[in-house]
């Protein structure tokens, strides 16, 4: 999810009405108007040396060719060794998909990884979704331009300059609307990262400010070809564009100086220490790693970008999954906007015995209140449909999992979307419970048959779901709901401060298909 994407939601029109005013008959500057036209082109075969290539290997020939090994990526430490792991350890080729990509500390450490690979011969494709880009566009055109780099746009606007693409936006908030939301890294074709952590400080306990509790998995052997098949159809896709589209004055000095500044500042940042700022040797580390992988096999499901629309695939799938509970039914979703047929189905689920546990933000842990105003609308109605109902305190014992020393956010937020039925299979990817991921933005996510990592992902999110970690929401006789953590019962939702209270106020104007 996009960070204060609900935030945005309010204040967009109107700063986007405000910037058309001010740039009346300025048009800066668009994409290229002889537009080159993507080549089709797909995933190189799967290498066949490597660390990677050893560990999807043995694990494909002990188990079967559809198995894969799996380990959950709880930490945020974990989540960005894994994601380095992968892009240092790769040999033939280097897949990243992204909806935000963000120019600090992680986004530049990633992107100086990945153009080290690409250096070393490892072909490298990027698609990058283009609502965040601006200023970017000589940057990512040098880059484009480089050896063994590609990159592709999602959705691009033609306008390019700040206040130019305002125009666009507010003139096609459906194509505003329209975000891809996927995140992928997947390296030789052997081994991926699935999950919700865009590229950004906020999503590896980076910031300062608050960072996100969220979770990936990562999967070495078949689900690594399904993450090749994805990627593939949308760097096919007519949603796309080539990065040489981009209208800039070739400057090799510019990548050279950029280049450069990059590297100061990644070793510079004491922020990076605990990551290590140069390329390494990982075999030990995944070799080690291979005895603690969880074996099973997976299918992911993914959104697709077809000519005319977006084809909704996950929302579909999602539920036809979350209804084989016959026992338990755990779910983690951060952004929680229902309708009434979700609550149905819950009752549903409840009346036949099975019990539902749901974890998702309070307007405490919220980094903006936008989604609380209109959850709080259906919090209720999911207590009396059977559901015990948690939400993550803004002070979590977790923040020990989430932030990484030096550094210490001012608060955690929630960002992981998961759940697990039964304790067999397990979900992990980036959809949200809410109008947008439901209906607008592509979404993708690993649903994963394996009793072992079903539990492994259970015993997360009951720790989560903890007092010491969450607030239980319950009613009082009178129908009232209360809050009870292990230190009190409160009974007015918790919040961090009054303002955040008057903001989650403001924002129940806003309709919630925006959000």
């Amino acid at each position: 999810m996009m960070t204060n994407r609900i935030a945005q939601t309010l204040t967009l029109r109107f700063w986007l009405l405000l910037l058309v005013l001010l740039t009346v008959g300025c048009a800066g500057p668009t994409l290229r108007k002889d537009r080159i036209a993507n080549t089709e082109s797909y995933a190189l075969p799967p290498a066949s040396s490597g660390i990677l290539w050893e560990t999807a290997d043995r694990i494909m020939r002990t188990h079967g060719d559809g198995h894969s090994g799996f380990r959950l990526l709880d930490s945020s430490y974990d989540g960005l060794m894994a994601r380095l792991a992968l892009i240092d350890s790769a040999t033939t080729s280097l897949d990243i998909q992204t909806y935000l990509w963000y120019p600090d500390n992680v986004g530049r450490l990633i992107l100086e990884r990945a153009v080290e690979a690409s250096k070393r011969g490892v072909f490298v494709r990027l698609i990058v979704d283009d609502l965040l880009t601006v200023g970017l566009d000589q940057t990512i055109y040098e880059l484009e331009q480089q050896p063994n780099i590609e990159i592709r746009l999602f959705n691009p606007w033609e306008s390019r300059g700040t206040l130019s693409r305002a125009g666009e936006m507010i003139a096609q908030m459906e194509r505003l609307n329209t975000r891809m939301h996927d995140k992928l890294v997947i390296a030789d074709g052997n081994a991926a990262v699935v999950g919700g952590r865009n590229l950004g400080d906020h999503y590896f306990g980076l910031s300062h400010d608050f960072n996100f509790h969220d979770l990936d998995v990562l999967g070495f052997g078949h689900v690594a070809r399904q993450s090749n098949d994805m990627f593939d159809s949308f760097w096919n896709s007519e949603w796309v564009t080539t990065a040489a589209n981009l209208d800039v004055e070739p400057d090799p000095e510019f990548i050279e100086r950029e280049w450069r500044n990059l590297r100061e500042k990644n070793r510079a940042a004491e922020e990076l220490e605990a990551f290590g700022v140069e390329p390494a040797d990982w075999t030990g580390v995944l070799a080690r790693l291979e005895d603690e992988l969880r074996i099973g096999t997976s299918d992911l499901i993914y959104d697709e970008a077809s000519a005319d629309d977006i084809a909704q695939n996950v929302a579909t799938q999602m539920f036809g999954l979350l209804g084989m509970a016959q026992e338990e039914l755990l779910i983690t979703n951060a952004y929680i906007v229902p309708g009434q047929p979700a609550i149905d189905f819950v009752k549903r689920l409840t009346d036949r015995g099975v019990r539902v546990r749901i974890l998702t933000n309070s307007l405490a842990s919220h980094d903006v209140p936008a989604v609380n105003s209109h959850y709080k609308d259906w919090r209720d109605d999911f207590i009396l449909a059977g559901a015990e109902l948690y939400e993550l305190r803004a002070d979590p014992e977790i923040q020990s999992v989430v932030d990484v020393p030096p550094v210490s956010g001012k608060f955690v937020g929630l960002h992981t979307k998961a759940f697990v039925v039964d304790r067999q299979h397990a979900f992990i990817g980036s959809m949200n419970f809410d109008p947008r991921s439901f209906a607008i933005n592509t979404e993708a996510g690993a649903f994963i048959h394996s009793p072992g990592l079903a539990e492994d992902l259970a015993r997360v999110m009951e720790r989560d779901m903890a007092p010491e970690n969450a607030w239980q929401v319950l009613l009082d006789d009178k129908g009232k709901p209360y809050w009870v953590n292990s230190e009190e019962t409160v009974y007015k939702q918790p919040a961090r401060s009054g303002s955040q209270r008057v903001m989650d106020a403001i924002f129940r104007i806003l309709p919630k298909e925006q959000l």
